[in-house]
């Protein structure tokens, strides 16, 4: 059969169900990342502001020690909330990937934070939490996709039960043997 022709195609599109049910994990997984990550910003901007208003420390540095808490706060939720069904077998590689991650995180949160402050002077504490906030923002797209694509890795699907088949015409009933 030629091009255009009326065969069966080539490769078969995904059963819409499974197309489905792949975007309601993803829904859910967003909303789960956006609970704890979100209790994470509120854990971030209070130990900022606390660190800010009980040390006489820069704006950076107290951004730092509060973005290090709540690294430790959102591992603890992500691993056993949002990513509790995913693959536990090698925690060293895991608590490494999301250090990592969390890490290049922290220095695009912070980086944000560094340039309002020392390269435009806007340091005033409205200036200092809108800028926080937006370094949050940004740093937790790249740990959302760097999360759930390298550090808390889905474990493989597997495949269903292959079942006997269809039935035969005479419904699967076998002709009784005669013993002598």
């Amino acid at each position: 059969m030629g091009r255009g022709s009326s065969g069966p195609p080539t490769t078969a599109p995904a059963p819409r169900g499974t197309v489905r049910q792949r975007i309601d994990r993803f829904v859910r997984e967003v909303a789960k990342f956006g609970a704890v990550g979100g209790a994470g910003l509120l854990v971030n901007l209070l130990v900022f502001n606390l660190v800010r208003q009980v040390t006489d420390l820069q704006v950076v540095r107290a951004s730092v020690i509060a973005t290090v808490v709540a690294i430790i706060f959102n591992y603890v939720g992500f691993r056993y909330f949002t990513y509790r069904d995913r693959d536990k077998s090698g925690r060293t590689r895991e608590m490494s990937l999301f250090l990592l991650f969390s890490a290049v995180g922290l220095v695009i949160e912070n980086g944000i934070l560094y340039t309002a402050t020392y390269g435009f002077g806007w340091d005033s504490p409205l200036q200092s939490n809108i800028f926080k906030f937006l370094g949050i923002a940004v740093a937790t797209l790249f740990r959302f996709w760097s999360y759930r694509t390298w550090v808390f890795r889905a474990l493989p699907v597997r495949e269903p039960v292959a079942g006997p088949g269809p039935l035969p015409e005479d419904g699967g009933r076998r002709p009784r043997q005669r013993v002598p």
